[in-house]
C-alpha cells in the first residue's frame, strides 16, 4: 500500500534565508497556498520548504539553488532538501541510503514557481508547478527616459530595503567591472548610503586583475575617476595560478563552460578579499543586469533567434520554462540555473552575496520593455538598449553622469586575451567528466 512521506530532513537552516518583510514561518504558511499573490510578497533572497501532511511545498527566489532528492526506506518515501548537492549525497551516504544517490536523480526547483509534490509511494507522481511571477510583456511605451527612471528607481527600492536589514557598522562591497550593471549596483549602494546618513567609507568597489590584468581594472579606474569616486577602488591582483576551472565545477557543481568560467574567476577575486578582510561579510553583485535587458550575444547560441528573445517572457531568466522538453529537472534553466555561479562561490568563502538586479521589481520594469518594436528586427539595436536604459535611469534617479563601456563578459574583462584561452584550454568535455566523476556510486552501509 501508498504511504505518504515519513520524513523530511531540510539541510537549510533558517538563518541562511536573507527574508526582510516576514519571518521564516510566514513565509512557509504563504507558500502553501501556492497563490501568486501571497508568494510574491514575499521579499528578499530564500529558498524554503513548507509541508502540510503528504503535501510538500518548495519555493526560492531566482538568487540561489534549492535541491531536492526522494529516496526509499522501509517507513515510506524519504525526502532531502538542501543548496547542495554534495550535502544531499552526504545526509543519504550518512542515513545508509548512499547506493540510491545519482547527481541526475536530484531536483532543482525552479525559480519563479511553487514546486509542490504529494509524496504517497511508488510510483512517485511528477510535482506540479504554480507560477507565481508573471509579468505583462511590453506594456511601457518605447520612452527610454521613463523605462530607464523606472528600472533604476526600483533598483533603489531594492538597495534600501536590503540596506536596511545590513548591520550598520559592517563594510558594503561590489564586486565591479566598470560595466553596466556593476556600475548602476555602485552608484546606487553609493547615493542609499548618503541618503540614510553613513559614511560612504563603508563601501568598497572590487575588481579583479589576474596576472597581467585584463580590461576591467583600467576601465573600472576611469569609470570612478570620471565621477570622482576613484577612492572606492581597490584592485585585487592574482596570479593565474589563482583561476582554477575545474575547482570552478567543483564548487558550483556544474560544467556549463560559461558557468565554469565566471565561477572561476569569482573565486580568485573572492579569495582574495577573503584574504585581505578576514572578516568581510556583505558583497553585492550584479548578475541578472544581461538578462533583465538581453544583453547577451545571440550570434553564440544557435538555438536562440532574435524573435525567440524578445516575444518570449523570462527566456534568460528561466530558459524556455517548465513545461518544454528541454528544461533541466536537474539544473532548471536560464539564470535560474546560472546563478549558482555567482551564490555558490559567495557561500564558498563565506559571504553573504545581494543580487539586486535579480529581484522580480526589476525583472517586472524589463518585462514591460517593448524590446521588438525598440530592436526592429536588429541585433545592434538590441544589444545597445541596456547601456542605454541604464545611463539615462542613473542619471535621472542618481545624478551620475554614468560612464558606459563595450560589453564584455566578467571572465574576458579580467584576464588578458592571451592568458584566458591558456586558463580556459580545456574542452567542454573535460568539465562535465570531471563533475561526473565527483560521483562515483559507493556501497550502501549494511546495518550491523
Amino acid at each position: 500500500m501508498d504511504k505518504p512521506v515519513a520524513r523530511i530532513v531540510n539541510l537549510i537552516d533558517d538563518g541562511r534565508q536573507g527574508l526582510l518583510n516576514m519571518d521564516a514561518d510566514e513565509a512557509r504558511r504563504r507558500i502553501l497556498t501556492a497563490r501568486a499573490d501571497e508568494v510574491l510578497a514575499i521579499e528578499g533572497s530564500f529558498a524554503l520548504i513548507a509541508r502540510q501532511g503528504e503535501r510538500v511545498c518548495l519555493a526560492r527566489s531566482l538568487d540561489r539553488p534549492l535541491r531536492y532528492f526522494l529516496a526509499k526506506e522501509a517507513s515510506g518515501p524519504f525526502l532531502v532538501v538542501g543548496e547542495r548537492i554534495d550535502e544531499i549525497r552526504a545526509c543519504l551516504e550518512a542515513e545508509g541510503y548512499g547506493d540510491q544517490f545519482h547527481p541526475s536523480y536530484t531536483r532543482m526547483a525552479p525559480a519563479h514557481h511553487v514546486t509542490a509534490i504529494r509524496l504517497i509511494g511508488c510510483p512517485d507522481p511528477n510535482p506540479v508547478y504554480h507560477r507565481f511571477f508573471a509579468p505583462a510583456m511590453a506594456t511601457l511605451p518605447g520612452d527610454l527616459n521613463l523605462i530607464g527612471e523606472r528600472y533604476v528607481a526600483a533598483l533603489m527600492d531594492e538597495i534600501r530595503g536590503w540596506l536596511r536589514s545590513v548591520p550598520r557598522d559592517e563594510p558594503l562591497g561590489v564586486l565591479f567591472s566598470g560595466g553596466v550593471d556593476s556600475g548602476a549596483a555602485l552608484l546606487c549602494l553609493y547615493k542609499a548610503l548618503l541618503e540614510a546618513g553613513h559614511s560612504p567609507s563603508r563601501l568598497k568597489a572590487f575588481t579583479l586583475a589576474v596576472g597581467d590584468g585584463g580590461s576591467d581594472a583600467p576601465q573600472a579606474r576611469k569609470f570612478l575617476r570620471q565621477l570622482d569616486l576613484e577612492m572606492l577602488l581597490e584592485v585585487a591582483e592574482v596570479p593565474a595560478a589563482a583561476v582554477d576551472p575545474f575547482a570552478a565545477v567543483e564548487v558550483i557543481e556544474d560544467y556549463k563552460v560559461r558557468d565554469v568560467e565566471c565561477a572561476a574567476v569569482s573565486l580568485a577575486l573572492l579569495a582574495a578579499i577573503r584574504r585581505r578582510y578576514p572578516e568581510w561579510r556583505y558583497l553585492v553583485d550584479g548578475d541578472g543586469g544581461d538578462e533583465n535587458l538581453k544583453d547577451y550575444p545571440i550570434e553564440e547560441n544557435p538555438e536562440l533567434t532574435i524573435r525567440s528573445v524578445v516575444n518570449n517572457s523570462m527566456l534568460y531568466q528561466e530558459g524556455w520554462g517548465v513545461e518544454a522538453i528541454k528544461h533541466s529537472l536537474t539544473y532548471s534553466g536560464g539564470l535560474s540555473r546560472g546563478t549558482v555561479r555567482t551564490y555558490a562561490p559567495l557561500t564558498h568563502h563565506g559571504f553573504v552575496g545581494f543580487s539586486p538586479l535579480t529581484r522580480p521589481a526589476l525583472i517586472a520594469v524589463a518585462e514591460a520593455v517593448p524590446f521588438a518594436a525598440l530592436a526592429e528586427g536588429s541585433h545592434e539595436k538590441l544589444y545597445g538598449l541596456k547601456g542605454e536604459i541604464v545611463r539615462r535611469g542613473i542619471r535621472a534617479v542618481t545624478g551620475f553622469d554614468m560612464p558606459i563601456f563595450p560589453k564584455r563578459r566578467f571572465q574576458e574583462g579580467a584576464v588578458s586575451e592571451g592568458l584566458f584561452a591558456e586558463c580556459f584550454a580545456h574542452p567542454p568535455e573535460a568539465y562535465r567528466e570531471h563533475f561526473l566523476g565527483l560521483h562515483q556510486p559507493t556501497p550502501a552501509r549494511v546495518a550491523g
